[in-house]
């Protein structure tokens, strides 16, 4: 079993920026493939970007060159840092890993991107 925590969402204004952070539980946590995700409302639930243990990462093309993914094993922790949002970037974020076949989720986080 793994457990997710996520933090650091909000609100902010079109061009801000946040960081969320994920804090995963467990002792293998470099061999988790971690991803974030997003949900809008009446959406389904999207990949915005992923990485593997050894750091390889990907993204959406709706976000890439705007947001980064990183991770840092020695915490368990991944981030995704979000540069110049958009209102089209509102929405509940959430962290999942990858652990022998099965995923886990975190509870989601807010992100809301309004003037």
């Amino acid at each position: 079993q793994v457990q997710l925590v996520e933090s650091g969402g909000g609100t902010v204004q079109p061009g801000g920026s946040l960081r969320l952070s994920c804090v995963a539980s467990g002792s293998f946590f470099r061999l988790y493939g971690m991803g974030w995700y997003r949900q809008a409302p009446g959406k389904q639930r999207q990949l915005v970007a992923g990485i593997s243990g050894d750091g390889t990462a990907g993204y959406d093309d709706a976000v890439k060159d705007r947001f980064t993914i990183s991770r840092d094993n020695a915490k368990n922790t991944v981030a995704l840092q979000m540069i110049n949002l958009k209102p089209e970037d509102t929405a509940v974020y959430y962290c999942k890993a990858r652990w022998r076949l099965a995923d886990y989720w975190g509870q989601g986080t807010q992100v809301t991107v309004s003037s």
